[in-house]
């Protein structure tokens, strides 16, 4: 593992290149510091988890720097704070970040990726529906307004030309709705496993429908950010393994945030986040998606570049 040059975790250096950059965020620097806003998501969902496991470890290592986390709708609403300059980092799916014709953002540039998210399609277990064509006319949740969930659900089912009645619930209002019959089925964009659907199969018989076609549907219509997967017979009590398809998450961060910083974040997520995920494997606030994070796949990020700072540092990585 490279060190990062001295020079590169200076108090002053952090506190310089970011007081005269980031003026168009709502918290201004203090004298000795400067802090730092990263959008996370709901109450109760991995971004807000694991964006404030990774707001810790910065306020910790990072010299001279404090983060905290921002709640928001997740994927959309975070890419529109940060264009907004409400916010200097923030967590997002891939596929809500990728332009149609397959191009990155404008102004905005990847730290690293992080995890990948499964969409799940979850029904009863005596429910009716069989296959994806059959959630035509249905009462689904689409995922919470302004979420990837919501993004992605809405892609797939405009590909499948499948029209539904359409609910915006989170995770854990979609899996209760559809265990008190408020609902047909439900989409879910999320780590494996996920607490929401854990929990609702410990309780309930349920099934995850095949989404093998519609992952290749995507995979063709949006070049980049899919890909196929599968989502194992391990994850949820008594349901088999199901073909679906994944979609990378990755740590956004504005252009005009000054490379040094970056660097000092980006050596903070791999130097340290990976060794207190792995140990709080078993308790129970653990978070399993944060286990996913390693230096392999981190730069895999399609068309979306690397920020400069972060670039610099996967390069003295190889050194």
């Amino acid at each position: 593992m490279a060190l990062i040059p001295e020079r590169r975790l200076s108090r002053r250096a952090v506190f310089l290149a970011a007081g005269g950059l980031l003026a168009g965020c709502s918290r201004q620097p203090e004298a000795g510091g400067v802090r730092l806003r990263l959008a996370t998501g709901p109450a109760g969902a991995v971004y807000r988890r694991i964006g404030g496991a990774l707001a810790e470890q910065v306020s910790q290592h990072v010299p001279g720097a404090t983060m905290t986390t921002v709640p928001s709708g997740a994927s959309t609403d975070n890419i529109r704070m940060l264009r907004a300059g409400e916010v200097h980092l923030g967590l997002t799916s891939l596929d809500a970040l990728i332009t149609t014709d397959g191009r990155g953002p404008d102004g905005l540039s990847a730290v690293c990726r992080l995890y990948d998210s499964h969409l799940h399609l979850v029904v009863m277990a005596s429910s009716p529906i069989d296959e994806f064509a059959d959630l035509d006319g249905r009462r689904v949740s689409l995922g919470a307004r302004d979420s990837g969930t919501e993004f992605t659900s809405l892609r797939v089912l405009e590909l499948g030309e499948v029209d539904t009645d359409g609910r915006y619930l989170s995770q854990a209002e979609s899996a209760a709705a559809l265990r008190d019959g408020g609902i047909d089925a439900m989409f879910s964009l999320t780590g494996v496993p996920t607490p929401a659907i854990t929990e609702l199969a410990q309780r309930h018989p349920i099934r995850l429908i095949p989404m093998t076609e519609q992952a290749g549907a995507l995979i063709t219509a949006f070049p980049g950010p899919y890909t196929p997967a599968t989502i194992p017979a391990t994850a949820y009590a008594g349901v088999p393994a199901v073909r679906t398809v994944a979609v990378p998450n990755v740590l956004l961060v504005r252009d005009d945030l000054p490379d040094d910083l970056v660097y000092a974040i980006t050596d903070t997520i791999f130097t340290h986040t990976r060794t207190i995920t792995s140990a709080s494997r078993d308790a129970a606030d653990a978070v399993p998606e944060a286990w996913q994070i390693n230096v392999r796949t981190a730069i895999s990020t399609a068309s979306v570049r690397l920020h400069p700072g972060a670039a610099a540092w996967f390069r003295d990585r190889k050194r």
